[in-house]
């Protein structure tokens, strides 16, 4: 039997993890709610260790307010840097498996082809930087058994997201601008919990390791907008607008298609076309038309 903690459990992947648990019996599952562990008060952190024993650790949490990270850029830099300092070090000393989650926000978007894991990061903002920072952190504190995710453009059953603003949104109006000229891949987080869940067993390095995942295919916001309303029956236009027509404080970079052929390779596994994962959550959510 795995013991697994899961931090960030009320979050959109936490949330998935959790509904799928009981796919898993052969792991059982602590999910982390934060009155329990308070991410931004680092001190008690070693306490909430002092008692338990786990043989797993996901860390799914992070301040992922883009825009809000360049006026709490001390919050953001906590939770998703600080945070995973001392996460990293508690795993190294108690020889605990850690996968981390992190983002397509700590590159530029300024390739022409997909992003590889040994690309040179170069975040934008604040919270692209403060995730950068907590990848940099665990690497230099090297526990073995751990692995960095990077993921793009999450969206889920659960909590707040691009698909369920643009529904709602597309209720209320006739029409929509949505941006076409940011390039990346939609994530199902339903389809990242059971990747996370799968490859756990097979995990065994001597230094951390990073892999990129996201739903297969190509897609601009515009895309993704679209498909939402084609596939849930919902009657809104959408017209394509420029990043320069919707100003935003935090800057976003334009392209962060992300390459899986490591983690495909390494563990096996096979990635749904992101239309395809769509069309399950719109699914779940008895939005399907």
């Amino acid at each position: 039997m795995t013991n697994i903690l899961v931090i960030g459990a009320n979050g959109q992947l936490g949330s998935e993890i959790r509904a799928l648990s009981v796919s898993y019996p052969h792991y059982t599952f602590t999910f982390a709610e934060r009155k329990a562990l308070d991410l931004s008060i680092l001190c008690k952190l070693e306490d909430y260790f002092e008692d338990k024993s786990f043989d797993a650790i996901i860390n799914c949490a992070a301040y992922t307010s883009v825009d809000k990270a360049e006026s709490e850029e001390e919050l953001a830099d906590t939770i998703n840097h600080r945070f995973v300092s001392m996460l990293a070090k508690i795993s190294k000393a108690k020889k605990i498996t850690l996968i981390h989650i992190s983002t397509d926000y700590v590159f530029d978007g300024k390739n022409h082809c997909p992003y590889v894991e040994t690309d040179s990061t170069n975040p934008q903002g604040i919270y692209g930087q403060t995730k950068c920072n907590g990848e940099n952190a665990l690497l230099s504190v090297a526990p073995e058994n751990a692995v960095i995710i990077r993921t793009s453009w999450v969206y889920s059953n659960f909590g707040n997201n691009f698909v369920k603003t643009i529904l709602r949104l597309g209720r209320e109006r006739d029409s929509l601008g949505v941006i076409f000229d940011q390039i990346g891949t939609p994530t199902y987080a339903r389809d990242l919990a059971k990747v996370i869940l799968d490859i756990l067993p097979k995990i065994s390095n001597t230094a951390p390791q990073i892999y990129h995942y996201s739903n297969e295919g190509t897609a601009s916001w515009y895309d993704f907008a679209k498909a939402i309303f084609e596939f849930s029956g919902v009657n809104c236009r959408v017209n394509p607008i420029t990043t320069d027509q919707y100003l935003t404080v935090a800057k976003r970079p334009y392209y962060t298609l992300l390459n899986k052929t490591k983690i495909t390779n390494e563990f096996g596994i096979t990635i749904p076309y992101w239309r395809d994962s769509l069309k399950e959550c719109l699914n779940s959510l008895g939005e399907k038309q």
